[in-house]
Formats: structure tokens, sequence, C-alpha cells
């Protein structure tokens, strides 16, 4: 077992999400100082909730440095409501798994939600390189460490690498999107899935609510936060509502 994380390690981790977003306004065209309301408002649709809440406290504080203008910043609200049975949200993943009459996208997206508690936003900015090759294991990188994909989720991804959709454009044949949208070299559009797994009997908001909150029974939340993308302070919450005896969890050589 991995030891629970440091406050120097957050405090990294933090500066290293606020170079991100200032690599990101660069791309845009931006220097900090002349960020607008729609840059702030395009990167909380384009990214996790981590990555919201860290750019949070930076424009925070750029601001009240005025390095910034003021805005109004994205909500960092983790998956709440009442979530989905666990024996409901497997026996969809069962269903998705076998059900080839399907759309192979949308179950692949369906199960990356339904497995790992990922937000639409987040699962379509994947890549291709965040499919690792491990020896025999394939790994999916969604924070770190990466998280393995169990059979046959493995498999179905895999599948599905070699029948993206719209690749067949030819500016699009080298995207490394996981799910390429129609314009070249861009992303699906996030609003594009959430119907789509609808349709397949997946509510998207419960459904990440039961697999989070899943994972937080299972392990530390320091663990959980930073394996999924997620704020420590959301899945310490949830681990909390859950009533998880994981809050003993002390740091030590577990392998031992």
């Amino acid at each position: 077992m991995s030891p629970a994380y440091t406050a120097e390690q957050y405090e990294r981790w933090h500066k290293r999400d606020c170079a991100r977003c200032g690599r990101w306004l660069a791309a845009r065209g931006r220097a900090l100082a002349d960020c607008t309301q729609a840059d702030v408002d395009a990167w909380a649709v384009e990214h996790s909730i981590s990555d919201r809440a860290n750019v949070r406290a930076f424009l925070q504080w750029s601001a009240s440095n005025r390095l910034s203008p003021r805005f109004e910043l994205p909500a960092t609200q983790g998956p709440g409501g009442t979530p989905l049975p666990e024996r409901d949200r497997t026996q969809l993943l069962g269903q998705l798994l076998t059900d080839d009459r399907t759309p192979l996208r949308t179950r692949v997206a369906a199960v990356i939600l339904l497995l790992y508690a990922q937000p639409v936003t987040r699962i379509t900015r994947l890549t291709v390189d965040d499919i690792i090759h491990d020896g025999d294991q394939i790994l999916l990188r969604l924070g770190d460490p990466p998280s393995p994909m169990p059979e046959p989720v493995a498999a179905l991804l895999l599948e599905y690498l070699g029948q993206r959709t719209n690749m067949r454009t030819a500016t699009n044949r080298n995207s490394r999107w996981l799910f390429p949208g129609r314009r070249a070299g861009q992303p699906l559009q996030a609003r594009t899935l959430p119907p789509l797994i609808h349709e397949l009997g997946v509510p998207t908001t419960a459904a990440r609510t039961a697999a989070i909150r899943q994972h937080v029974l299972d392990l530390p939340a320091p663990i959980v936060a930073t394996a999924f993308g997620y704020h420590h302070v959301t899945t310490t919450r949830l681990a909390a509502e859950a009533g998880t005896t994981w809050s003993n969890y002390a740091p030590s050589d577990h392998g031992r």
C-alpha cells in the first residue's frame, strides 16, 4: 500500500497545475494579465474537478495580488446526490462489456465513467498516450499512479483503439485524442457524450457518485484523489459520508 501523501506533495502538485494553466493560456495567445472570463469558463469546461479547484485558488491569489482581473470562478463541488446502488452499477458494467449492438465509442466512455468515476469533460480530454502498456497489463493514466484496467475492460478499450471515430479525414488521421471530434485537431465536444451515455441506461451523475464512493471505501481518500484526478477535500468528504474506516490509515511501510 502506498503511504499517505504529504503537504509538501500537495504544494508541488498545486504549483504544477498552475503552470499547466499558464501554458494553456499561452496556447490561447493570452498572458495572465490578459485572461478573460471566457478563458476561465473554457478551462472549467475542459478540465477536471481537481484542476478547477487548483486553478480557483491560483486565480484568487493572482487577483488579490493584482496580477489578473477578478473572475467568477469555476465551481469545485464534486459528485453528489443519491448514488446508483452498487448492484446496479455492477450490472450496467456487465451489460456494457457484453452488448456489442451498441456503438463502441459510447460503451468505452460509459465504462470509464462507471469504473473510474470520471466526468465527461475529463473523458473527452483523454489521449491514446494515456493508455499505457506495462508488460501484460494495460493502465489508464487518470492521475498518479495510472490505474490498472481489468479484463475484459482492457480488451474493450484496445478494440476501440483500432476503430476510433472521426479519423477518416486527412487532417484527423494522426489524432492523439482517444475520442476525436469532427473538427481537425479537436477532441469530441463534452456535451456530445452525456445524451449518448444516458441512452445506454447509465445515469451519469448517480453512476459517477457511486463509483467514487466505492473507491473511497476500498482505498484511503488521498490515494483515490491522486489516482483519479479528484481534489483531496472532495474524496475526504465522500469517505466521511460513506463511513469508511480509512480515516485511521497511517503512513508506514505496509509492504512489510
